[in-house]
């Protein structure tokens, strides 16, 4: 089992900043960032592995940064130039042997 509590989101303006941060209770490998806008699909915008390999959605490719720091067992995600329509909860993610885990999701609110 692998807990995962995220934090770090809340109402930002458009072109503004956020950093998003999941603690997770164990190391795991392959980690990851979702999100779900109101009325849509969840969907897989970034990812990362143990080995700090790393992919996204090109929605957020040049915006968003992934990474993590395995000393800490903790992964972050820098968005910036963010716009209305990034508005969505954003979700940390890990898979481990085919099992999924899931944190709480925060809220991120892109708005003037």
């Amino acid at each position: 089992q692998v807990r995962l509590v995220e934090s770090g989101g809340g109402l930002v303006q458009p072109g503004g900043s956020l950093r998003l941060s999941c603690a997770a209770s164990r190391n795991i490998n392959a980690m990851g960032w979702y999100r779900q806008a109101p009325g849509k699909q969840r969907e897989l915008i970034a990812a990362i592995t143990g080995g700090g390999n790393t992919n996204y959605d090109n929605s957020v490719k040049g915006r968003f940064t992934i990474s993590r720091d395995n000393s800490k067992n903790m992964v972050y995600l820098q968005m910036n130039s963010l716009k209305p329509e990034d508005t969505a909860v954003y979700y940390c993610a890990a898979e481990e042997y085919g099992a999924e885990y899931w944190g709480q999701g925060t809220q991120v609110t892109v708005s003037s």
